[in-house]
């Protein structure tokens, strides 16, 4: 893996948007102070892009009508029939 650009605070202030098309094409750019690494500018992850909620499954699962209602015998045994 390649160590990633170093530039002190004055160069990134000068080639700020240098430093911006280097990270928009995937390349880590750190910033140092005096010497010492103090930031790391790194490029974000790209947008997730959905078709739609269910789409995969949208004609294969079937929910029933009475599907929250408990059978009588399990509503007894939790207690759940007054």
């Amino acid at each position: 893996m390649e160590a990633a650009r170093q530039y002190n605070v004055h160069e990134a202030k000068t080639h700020f948007s240098r430093i911006l098309e280097q990270v928009a094409t995937g390349e880590e750019v750190v910033i140092s102070k005096a010497g010492e690494p103090v930031a790391k500018v790194v490029p974000l992850r790209p947008k997730v892009r959905r078709t739609g909620r269910g789409s995969i499954a949208a004609d294969a699962i079937h929910i029933a009508e009475d599907f929250d209602e408990l059978p009588d015998d399990i509503a007894d045994a939790f207690g759940m029939r007054g």
